[in-house]
């Protein structure tokens, strides 16, 4: 992180798992609202653990970068292998990652040898990868006080909010709510990071009165008296506003769409299995009518014969 780059690709692979799990979350529950059963993870139709291993090859392209790729010597320590200042917030973000790279690997684990704790287990592995990520966004060793420490504290509250929602998820798992708001805010955390990495680093998206200056070998948005930072600061509230307005009316429409599409889908099978069954009653009853009526008339061309007798 620290760059444009750096922000916009770990906010793509956010954005993504929250859309993922935003789809099959509604599709789960429209399509079965009274058995309805929170899942941590979703498979895919040919790869089982497509999600589970684009978090770990994910991850593990975050960690190269912070600490081998992106350093001047492809190193992150300094030549008495100390942690330079400069390099505190790579080791920062790796760890990050290093968290959800541990809990795809024991998701797909505890997959394999399904324990009676599998569900709640996987969803423990997730909080922790949160609580990780907001702990340390919360010390980061960047500024906390200019408009990326601003940008930095709107984002603590929605990884507050995935925490809170999947350790809410090992009690409720029947809860779609719970799953519901918990994928909005993955989705939004995505989102928001990849406005971060656009607005930090974009020169002509800095506000007015703020300028790009290097520091500790990364760039950081710097303003011009207190008047600036503080308008700065007020613009990075209204975007976040609007961008929670825009991220409800999808997620609410989207629920709205995928009801539409399969409820009726899931009524119409419904009732196409009806109509067969009963098809499939009345040629039953018309057979043995049919059955019941030879037998009455084979009884009566019978009957004389026996009398003969």
């Amino acid at each position: 992180m620290g760059t444009l780059v750096g922000h916009v690709a770990p906010g793509f692979g956010f954005f993504v798992i929250g859309f993922w799990h935003l789809l099959n979350h509604i599709k789960l529950h429209v399509q079965n609202h009274k058995t309805y059963h929170s899942l941590p993870w979703f498979p895919s139709m040919k790869i089982r653990y497509l999600e589970l291993y684009l978090i770990m090859v994910g991850c593990s392209m975050s960690i190269a970068m912070e600490l081998f790729i992106g350093p001047n010597r492809h190193q992150p320590f300094d030549t008495d292998g100390t942690i330079p200042s400069n390099h505190l917030h790579n080791f920062e973000h790796s760890f990050i990652s290093l968290t959800f790279l541990v809990y795809a690997a024991f998701a797909i684990l505890l997959d394999k040898f399904v324990p009676k704790a599998q569900y709640e287990l996987t969803q423990l592995l997730a909080a922790i990868a949160f609580g990780q990520q907001l702990l340390l966004f919360h010390l980061h060793s960047a500024d906390h006080m200019g408009v990326e420490g601003q940008y930095h504290m709107l984002l603590q509250i929605l990884i507050l909010i995935s925490l809170i929602t999947t350790l809410m998820g090992i009690s409720y798992k029947k809860s779609f709510m719970v799953s519901f708001i918990r994928s909005i805010s993955i989705f939004f955390q995505g989102l928001w990071l990849m406005v971060m990495g656009f607005m930090l680093w974009t020169r002509s998206l800095i506000p007015k009165g703020c300028f790009l200056n290097l520091e500790e070998g990364h760039h950081v948005v710097r303003c011009h008296g207190e008047e600036a930072l503080e308008r700065a600061k007020s613009l990075v509230n209204i975007q976040f506003s609007w961008y929670l307005i825009w991220v409800t009316i999808f997620a609410v429409s989207l629920y709205l769409v995928m009801y539409k599409i399969y409820d009726e889908k899931v009524e119409y099978q419904t009732l196409k299995s009806y109509d067969q069954e009963q098809i499939h009653e009345d040629i039953e009853a018309q057979r043995k009518l049919d059955e019941s009526q030879s037998f009455l008339q084979m009884q009566k061309s019978f009957s004389p014969l026996d009398m003969e007798r």
